[in-house]
C-alpha cells in the first residue's frame, strides 16, 4: 500500500511472512465460487475471520504468494503470503501514520527511500508533499509490484510519477550500495517473521551501519514496528523502539487503531534532532505542504497519538531486548481463504 516512471527497475514488498493456503479452484469453476471467508491465524487459538465476495486474483513469485480479495466488510484487501497488508476501507490509516509524521517533523524533505512499499500507497502519501522532488522505492519483488500496479488502481498515479523511481533489489543491499543520502527513509516492511528476510532490516546493526549514515543532517527514519495493542505490544513493538533507541538520539512511538487489522498499530520514528512541533506548527505545515485534504491525520492527533497508555509505555520504558540477526522476535500468523 504515482508521469512515466524513471527508467529504473520497479519494486515490491519485501512481505515475506508465512503461507496463504489457497485452494485450487476446481477445473472450469470461477475462482470466486470456491471462497466464502478469509481466516487469518493470530495466535494458536485465536484467529480472525473475514467474510468474502469473491477471490478477484491470486498468484506468486519466487519470493511470496499473492491474493486480491473481495471482502464483504473492507471491500479489497491485499494478502501477502497470508497476512493481511491492506484494505481499500482503511489503509489511510496505516499509510497516513507512517508517512506524514516525519515529512511533517522534518524542516524541508526533498529525497526519500522507501524500503518495500511495493503496493504504492507509502508512495502516494510521499508524493503529495509539495517539497518532494525524489523517491526511490525499493523492493525485492517485482511481480508483487506489477500485481499492485494492475490491480490497486487508487496508486496508479503515484506508480506513474515521474518523481518517482522504482528498483527490484533487496532494500538493505540498494540502500548500502547507495551514494545518495536522504531527508526521509521509511520502513514499509513486513512484519518480522521468523524464515523471512524481512527481520534483518530491523537490526541494531542495520540501523546503526546502513539507515543512519544514509541520512542527511535532520533526517528522520521512520518504520512500522507491528502490533502495538495492550496484549500484542511486547510481540515486536517495544523491541523495535528500544533498538533504535540504542542508535538514535530522539525515538519516538506512536500508534493508531487500524480496524481491518483488529488490532492497535505502531510506528517509530528515530532522528538526531528532537521532534518538537506543537498541534498548531504541525496544522500548518498540514496546510502549506501537502496536496490535498488528509482523510486521518490532524496535528491534534499525530500529538495525541504519541501518548501511550500506561501499560504499553511501562513496557517501552522497561525493554532490554535489541534486535540483532541471532537474537530477534518474530510475529506470528498465516492466513487461509475458505
Amino acid at each position: 500500500m504515482r508521469g512515466e516512471a524513471l527508467p529504473c527497475n520497479l519494486s515490491a514488498n519485501c512481505y515475506v511472512a508465512n503461507h496463504l493456503q489457497l485452494p485450487a479452484p476446481p477445473k472450469q469453476q470461477p475462482a470466486e465460487a470456491e471462497c466464502k471467508w478469509y481466516e487469518e491465524d493470530i495466535d494458536d487459538d485465536l484467529k480472525l475471520s473475514y467474510a468474502l465476495n469473491s477471490v478477484l486474483h491470486r498468484g506468486a513469485s519466487k519470493y511470496q504468494e499473492i491474493a486480491l480479495l473481495d471482502t464483504k466488510h473492507f471491500g479489497k484487501a491485499l494478502i501477502i503470503d497470508g497476512k493481511m497488508q491492506s484494505t481499500e476501507m482503511d489503509e489511510f490509516i496505516y499509510h497516513e501514520s507512517l508517512v506524514h509524521p516525519p515529512f511533517l517533523f522534518h524542516p524541508n524533505p526533498k529525497t526519500v527511500f522507501i524500503m518495500g512499499g511495493g503496493e504504492g500507497s507509502a508512495a502516494r502519501e510521499v508524493l503529495r508533499h509539495k517539497t518532494v522532488q525524489r523517491v526511490i522505492m525499493c523492493d525485492i519483488d517485482q511481480e508483487v509490484v506489477d500485481f499492485c500496479r494492475t490491480y490497486l488502481t487508487v496508486n496508479r498515479e503515484a506508480f506513474g510519477s515521474n518523481k518517482l523511481c522504482l528498483i527490484i533489489n533487496d532494500a538493505r543491499v540498494e540502500l548500502e550500495k547507495s551514494r545518495e543520502k536522504y531527508d526521509v527513509i521509511v520502513g514499509d516492511l513486513a512484519d518480522p517473521v521468523e524464515g523471512g528476510p524481512c527481520y534483518q532490516l530491523y537490526t541494531k546493526s542495520f540501523y546503526e551501519h546502513i539507515v543512519k549514515p544514509k541520512l542527511n543532517d535532520h533526517g528522520i527514519f521512520v518504520t512500522q514496528a507491528g502490533p502495538a495493542g495492550v496484549l500484542t505490544h511486547k510481540e515486536v513493538f517495544s523491541s523495535i523502539y528500544n533498538t533504535l533507541k540504542n542508535v538514535f538520539k530522539y525515538v519516538q512511538a506512536y500508534t493508531a487503531h487500524v480496524p481491518s487489522f483488529a488490532d492497535t498499530w505502531g510506528w517509530v520514528m528515530a532522528s538526531e534532532y528532537p521532534f518538537d512541533l506543537n498541534a498548531q506548527q504541525i496544522n500548518e505545515r498540514i496546510k502549506n505542504r501537502i496536496q490535498g485534504e488528509l482523510v486521518y491525520l490532524s496535528g491534534e492527533f499525530l500529538i495525541s497519538s504519541t501518548t501511550l497508555n500506561k501499560s504499553i509505555q511501562q513496557s517501552l520504558l522497561n525493554e532490554t531486548h535489541v534486535y540483532t540477526e541471532d537474537d530477534a522476535r518474530f510475529i506470528y500468523g498465516h492466513g487461509r481463504a475458505c
